[in-house]
């Protein structure tokens, strides 16, 4: 049987894409969300991500957002 180490370090090494689908599937497994509020969610990140497809809005880059977030909280 996988120790809990070498289970994260699996995880570590995973790509961003599968890290994310294994996080929100612990998180789910720990605390399921109503089906109604859940299908809401799912409506706004589709339109979301839509908006971004098409050029409607723009991201912005990680690093700026986390530099804001730090400029705003940590003084």
């Amino acid at each position: 049987m996988i120790t809990t180490k070498e289970l994260i370090n699996e995880a570590i090494s995973l790509p961003i894409e599968e890290k994310a689908f294994l996080v929100d599937s612990i998180l789910l497994s720990m605390n399921s969300p109503e089906k109604k509020i859940e299908k809401k969610w799912i409506r706004v990140a589709k339109s979301r991500l839509d908006e971004l497809r098409s050029g409607k809005v723009k991201g912005v880059p990680g690093e700026e957002v986390f530099a804001k977030i730090r400029e705003r909280f940590i003084k």
